[in-house]
């Protein structure tokens, strides 16, 4: 079988799971407990995390981990309690339900629409940007029809106008050092 859908679901690399057999057969301890189990799993999750920090130029205390891209979407924008939202009108349905949900509690969303190919117009996000606009989440390889966003010139865009920006790059095989250049272009 050939699986060619690789912006929808990836398969876990070798090098990551080799690196993680530890840690699901011998030290699964929780890293909440101060027994040595737990003691052990919980330095193994903060070298990670300082791994992860170096990685993109930013401090420990800044990474949280979730357990996928959907808690990890939901909470980036369930932390948003009040301003006005952009997002585009495809993205991922963690992303969308959320903004239906925000917006049913008040919270002004702005759905973009997208080109023929699937792309948000840089200058379509400019034009929604109010001076409540508290964050922008543009997912940046599309989970069904794999379009690149042009995720770059949006968070340049956002850096001059003091705007948060949120990405799902859940499924990129870029290095996040290739995507973003300076670490105030990523939240």
């Amino acid at each position: 079988m050939i699986y060619a859908d690789n912006a929808s679901t990836t398969k876990i690399s070798d090098s990551v799971l080799e690196k993680m057999l530890p840690y699901l057969r011998e030290e699964f301890g929780n890293a909440s407990n101060l027994y040595s189990f737990g003691m052990r799993s919980k330095h193994a999750i903060e070298k990670a995390r300082q791994q992860v920090a170096n990685l993109i130029d930013a401090l420990p205390e800044e990474i949280i981990f979730t357990s996928g891209g959907s808690e990890g979407n939901n909470w980036i924008l369930s932390s948003i309690v009040s301003g006005h939202i952009i997002t585009s009108s495809i993205e991922h349905h963690s992303i969308l339900n959320v903004c239906h949900d925000l917006e049913n509690r008040g919270i002004p969303v702005t759905y973009l629409p997208v080109n023929e190919c699937g792309l948000v117009s840089i200058e379509d996000v400019k034009n929604a940007i109010r001076e409540d606009t508290k964050l922008v989440s543009i997912m940046f390889a599309n989970n069904e029809i794999g379009t690149i966003q042009p995720i770059a010139e949006i968070g340049k865009l956002l850096h001059k106008r003091g705007v948060l920006f949120h990405t799902d790059a859940n499924k990129s095989s870029e290095k996040p050092q290739q995507i973003f250049q300076k670490k105030s272009y990523y939240l």
